[in-house]
This record gives C-alpha cells, structure tokens and sequence, in this order.
C-alpha cells in the first residue's frame, strides 16, 4: 500500500477499489500519480477484475494539482506523467466507476473525466480553475468537449468557475447524482457488471469507446505541446504560478 493511496479488493477480486488517502485536499501530485498508474498498470491485466472504484477520504475528491509541480523546471515531467496516467485511464478496457464528494478541481477533475462513469454528491463542486492562475486544463481541454459538448466546455474552461454535482449531471459530466455517491458506484457494479462476463466486458467497453478513444488521445498530444512549447513561454503563465504560490497579487502583462 503506498501512503497516497488505498488499494484492495472486493467482490472476491472482481472490484478493485482505490482510495486517494491524503485528505483534505487529496493533491494530484507527482507521489499520487505514481501510486495510482502503479496500482492501474499492476491490476487491470487481472482477468479477473471487472471494475474499479476510485474515491477519495476525506470531505473532498481533491484540490487538483500540485501548482508547485507546474512550474518551467518541472511542468514537463509533471504533464507526462499525468497525462500518462489519463491515457491508461481512458484506455482502460475496464470499466472505471469515481465517486466524487466535496471539491474536485483541476488535476481531481481531470482525473475524475478519464473514469468511465462519474458518480457525485449534488452539492459536490467541480471546476477547471486553471485560467485563474494564468494556465490552461490540458487533459480537460481534451475530455470536457466529449462529456459536456463544446459549449458548456467552453465556459468551464475559459471562466474557471465550478459547478454543483447536480449542475453536471445536466451537463452529461457525471453520470448520477447520490447522497453517498462511492455507494452509488458499487451498487452500479453489483447490479450491472457484477453477472457479466468479464472478458465480454472489456470487449464491450472497448467497442464503445473506440472513436473516443481515438480523439481524445490525439488531441491530448498536442495540447501537451501547445501548453509546454507556447503557453509557458509566456511572462503570464509563469507570473500566475509564481503569485499564487508567493500569496501575492498577480501582475499580468498580458504576453
């Protein structure tokens, strides 16, 4: 068990749980990425699992990222091996059921769009606040337009405000609002999933997502360029980084 995250199983193996174990904010660091890709990587080739159920401790999914890990010296390494992450995610032939309470921002929202089905707290609050800081959500850049459609992405990306659980569900970001939503997401697997054949599974999986899968890979490559070759070239960019970390004013120059 790394101290980042939570690993077990239920279901006599068929449902892997995961747990992010570092409340309050449950931060998408370079320690959580790796637990998580390491316990992904070493489990979903069990013939045996047939989903994933990714929640959090604590009053919150997670704050986002590490706004540290973002600056010039390590925002390569940092986007590389998240968006790595992503890709495992939204390649999975597993089905991936996140549960989200509380605040899920940023990285947290990225990482709750790679799952396969989303399940949220109505009061829960989900948002891409990056533009605040002078950046842009790479991975929801390319994952919000599948879900929400490009209008609603649009907003969510370029105004950086959050919206309620219940308000994405309308939007088609999550799936289904609950009181205790993780209950929400086994009971999804013990009713759906569960019976089925767990080869025919991923198949069925594969065979849904197959277009999406495409797009959304493409696309994140080069978004990936475009935010370390072009945006943090920019005075902006790094200055937003810098004051919210110094808790100071931002100056943009608007270059």
């Amino acid at each position: 068990m790394n101290a980042a995250l939570k690993v077990w199983f239920e279901a006599e193996g068929r449902l892997l749980r995961l747990s992010l174990s570092r409340p309050k904010a449950n931060l998408i660091d370079a320690a959580m990425i790796a637990a998580l890709d390491q316990a992904l990587s070493e489990h979903l080739a069990n013939p045996g699992v047939s989903a994933v159920v990714l929640d959090a401790e604590g009053p919150h999914f997670s704050f986002g990222a590490s706004v540290e890990e973002h600056l010039p010296a390590q925002c390569a390494a940092m986007l590389q091996s998240l968006h790595g992450l992503l890709r495992r995610m939204i390649e999975s032939p597993v089905p991936i059921l996140i549960a989200v309470r509380g605040q899920c921002l940023g990285g947290g929202l990225e990482l709750a769009l790679a799952g396969h089905l989303l399940f949220v707290a109505a009061d829960a609050a989900l948002g891409q606040p990056e533009l605040k800081l002078g950046v842009f959500a790479p991975a929801a850049s390319c994952l919000l337009p599948e879900v929400a459609g490009p209008q609603h992405a649009l907003d969510l990306l370029i105004s950086g405000r959050s919206v309620t659980g219940a308000q994405a569900v309308a939007m088609g970001i999550a799936y289904a609002a609950a009181p205790d939503p993780t209950a929400a997401a086994i009971a999804y697997f013990d009713e759906h999933l569960k019976s089925k054949s767990g080869s025919s599974l991923r198949y069925a999986v594969k065979a849904a997502r197959l277009d999406y899968v495409a797009r959304v890979k493409a696309k994140l490559d080069a978004v990936e360029r475009l935010y370390l070759d072009e945006l943090m070239t920019t005075h902006d960019a790094v200055e937003g980084l810098q004051a919210f970390i110094a808790k100071r004013v931002v100056q943009w120059t608007h270059r």
